[in-house]
């Protein structure tokens, strides 16, 4: 595979999965709240009873014993409204905007490669990035992002006391990668509290480390829902 071809798959899921996300940016407030109550989802995936996440859809035909191989495409990352205006009402050393955008790209790639470890983890599933009738497609996006003390690159201490690096509201998507075709989805909102609501100083090494935890917990769970319920032999 070339690096052009990566590059292709990549563009065209990233659009695909950018698309699929607006939608629901947009119907969501309604959307799942209706979910919530309902057996099936807005558009026509099932409820999946008992699920590890707040909410969790499958489509109820889909086979996912063929599915052999993951393409994890890159995450799309979006803050809360007003993060940074709030940040920086009550800061000695404020946070910019292109802190703001570190952020954003470091906890994309985090998210990334945790998600990698976890599905690749002890002889788990192969990682590609081509399309394939045996290549099932994950996108992880993080919405409502909440870094509550970050660090800056500023000079002198940037640390400040909390009990939480901060929390966000992740969207899993599954693809089959033939079709195109959206076969399931999760919405999770988790905290990165410390153990025992601990005040400890946040800089950046403890806030990844919390980040790095809290992704943890959702792709073991991406990770358990496939091997215990549809992994092929």
């Amino acid at each position: 595979m070339t690096d052009n071809s990566a590059s292709f798959l990549q563009k065209s899921w990233s659009a695909l999965a950018a698309a699929t996300l607006s939608l629901l940016l947009f119907t969501a407030p309604v959307a799942l709240a209706d979910d919530a109550d309902s057996a099936m989802s807005f558009d026509g995936l099932k409820k999946i009873e008992g699920a590890k996440m707040a909410l969790a859809y499958i489509d109820p035909d889909a086979d996912f014993s063929v599915y052999k191989r993951v393409a994890v495409l890159d995450p799309q990352v979006s803050f809360q409204p007003n993060w940074l205006r709030d940040q920086n009402r009550n800061r000695a050393s404020r946070v910019s905007a292109r802190d703001k955008e570190r952020i954003r790209v470091a906890v994309a790639d985090l998210l990334k490669d945790v998600f990698i470890e976890a599905l690749e983890a002890n002889d788990g599933y192969e990682i590609v990035d081509v399309v394939g009738e045996d290549v099932l497609v994950v996108r992880a996006s993080i919405v409502d992002l909440d870094v509550t003390a970050p660090d800056t690159n500023t000079a002198g201490r940037t640390r400040q006391l909390s009990t939480t690096a901060g929390s966000a509201t992740i969207f899993l998507e599954l693809f089959d990668s033939s079709s195109g075709a959206i076969i399931g989805r999760a919405v999770d909102r988790r905290a990165a509290r410390r153990a025992g609501g601990t005040m400890m100083w946040s800089n950046r090494v403890t806030n990844t480390s919390e980040a790095r935890r809290m992704m943890r917990v959702w792709a073991d769970r991406l990770r358990g829902f496939l091997d215990s319920h549809y992994k092929g032999s």
